[in-house]
């Protein structure tokens, strides 16, 4: 089975920085993308931003400039740094691995716990 553990949420000042980490249990390569969503009280659950094997990134436009995105391929990891945070960027931030299945080319996503953001005034 898939496993992705994120840690590195927390409490910060706005303008402070965070890095979450999310290490899932088998190779990132596995992965055709793998990326961050959050979800906000009351709110859908978004995408923050993903990254493909071979390096290519996305952001959502709310947090372009800000926040990047990056792997450890060695160590099953991928990373979202935060700067710059505001406190509408207060969520909990999911990690989100996805492969496409060779069999009717369904989309499978796996999903970690979430770690609670929260950016102060």
């Amino acid at each position: 089975q898939v496993q992705l553990v994120e840690s590195g949420g927390g409490l910060v000042q706005a303008g402070g920085s965070l890095r979450l980490s999310c290490v899932a249990s088998i190779s990132t390569f596995s992965f055709n993308a793998m990326g961050w969503y959050r979800q906000a009280p009351g709110e859908q659950r978004e995408l923050v931003a993903v990254i493909t094997p071979g390096g290519s990134t996305n952001y959502a436009d709310s947090v372009k400039g800000r926040f990047t995105i990056s792997r450890d391929y060695a160590k099953n990891t991928v990373y979202l740094q935060m700067n710059s945070l505001k406190p509408e960027d207060t969520a909990v931030y999911y990690c989100n691995a996805m492969r496409l299945l060779v069999v009717g080319g369904k989309r499978a996503d796996y999903w970690g716990q979430g770690t609670q953001v929260t950016v102060s005034s």
